[in-house]
């Protein structure tokens, strides 16, 4: 009886690492700021005929509203509520996009912002995605609801507040979530469970470095099989945590590899050096490329050349991370990774931005503009769609 008892328990923990795809699909896209009914086509003409596996799409819960004078990309990952409405869509659409990508095989993984809420600085007032009441300044998030019980500052023992010593502390001033009590984990919980329900694939943990490995664990384990609607009875959610490690940080990746997978930071900053050419690397040094470059063992690795923060020239890697405005050496790097057998890939998908805060392609009243597609197949309204270039498809 114990054996089995292990056998399971062993069975259930290596489940959080399948990505859950079709078979012989090996690689996601992360369609970043896209609108739910956009995503929703694209799953039907182009991801599932082309391959893709899946979409890791931006946070559908309710968040914060600013504007300065634009309504910058980060307002997504200062969370307000729990509820399914943003600039992406409201719950109706959320839950088409869901079902529409499914039935044809290309499933959604959803950012995950479960660290904390907006920041102290957001005021008070229903300016919000759905119109929701706060008060940063209290701790008051009553369509939770969270109060100042549910929140870290009485732990946290530096004198600026902020994440000198990584946890319990707010990062860049958002107010740090207490995730060691149950009630906030039961909150938690519910929220991701309902994606479940829904018919969602699995999550991205964002922060997670800011998070103590036991709690996401203690969440994790909380989190129910997915809809046997579109997956076998028993399966998992997949798990995957941004975990910023370039080596001889205070945190390290393999605290985190026992609740899921983990992003491979240092695939893209090395990658991005080689194709370069810097400090005398050449595509040949390639050949041990993964564990023999030090990362981390492929099958915990979720790897990618670029991503909406280091592409923006912040998160990790620095001057040598590949993007869309090199476009030769951005395709060669991503043509490299979806061949090379390391880790599952995930592809970028951007719009342009001049200056690296602005929110997506957007009309007079902020709404999102609609992903348009041109003739040639490339898109347009300012979306990049890397997806779609030749050599990456």
């Amino acid at each position: 009886m114990k054996l089995l008892l292990l056998l399971v328990a062993v069975g259930l923990c290596s489940a959080q690492f399948n990505p859950n795809t079709r078979a012989g699909r090996t690689s996601i896209v992360h369609l970043f700021e896209w609108r739910w009914d956009d995503i929703a086509a694209e799953c039907e003409r182009y991801l599932g005929p082309n391959g893709f596996g899946g979409v890791q799409i931006s946070p559908p819960n309710e968040n914060i509203v600013l504007s300065n004078p634009w309504r910058p990309w980060y307002e997504r990952y200062q969370p307000i509520s729990y509820k399914l409405c943003t600039r992406s869509g409201n719950e109706q659409q959320f839950r088409s996009m869901v079902t529409r990508c499914n039935n044809v095989g290309v499933y959604i993984y959803v950012d995950a912002i479960i660290n904390h809420m907006c920041g102290s600085g957001g005021g008070a007032g229903t300016h919000s995605t759905c119109g929701s009441y706060f008060n940063a300044g209290s701790k008051d998030f009553s369509a939770v609801p969270y109060s100042s019980l549910d929140f870290n500052d009485g732990k946290c023992y530096t004198g600026s507040g902020e994440i000198e010593n990584v946890r319990n502390c707010r990062l860049v001033g958002l107010l740090d979530l207490a995730l060691e009590k149950d009630y906030v984990r039961g909150k938690i919980a519910g929220f991701l469970n309902n994606l479940i329900s829904i018919g969602v694939a699995g999550f991205r943990f964002d922060a997670a470095k800011h998070m103590w490995p036991g709690d996401l664990l203690a969440i994790r384990d909380r989190l129910n099989n997915l809809n046997t609607q579109w997956f076998p009875s028993g399966t998992r959610p997949f798990i995957f945590q941004e975990v910023i490690d370039l080596g001889g940080e205070a945190i390290s990746f393999s605290q985190y590899t026992g609740v899921g997978r983990v992003t491979e930071f240092k695939y893209g900053a090395k990658l991005g050096t080689v194709i370069r050419k810097w400090n005398g690397e050449k595509m040949a040094y390639l050949k041990n490329w993964g564990e023999g470059w030090g990362f981390m063992a492929s099958d915990r690795a979720l790897v990618f050349v670029d991503n909406h923060d280091n592409q923006r020239g912040h998160g990790a890697g620095g001057g040598s991370i590949l993007t869309f405005f090199d476009a030769r050496l951005y395709k060669m790097g991503v043509g490299f990774m979806l061949a090379h057998p390391y880790g599952f890939t995930r592809v970028m998908s951007s719009y342009r931005w001049t200056r690296n805060f602005i929110g997506p392609p957007s009309n007079s009243d902020g709404s999102t503009k609609p992903v348009t597609i041109n003739a040639d197949s490339t898109c347009g309204n300012g979306w990049v769609c890397e997806h779609r270039w030749r050599q990456i498809k």
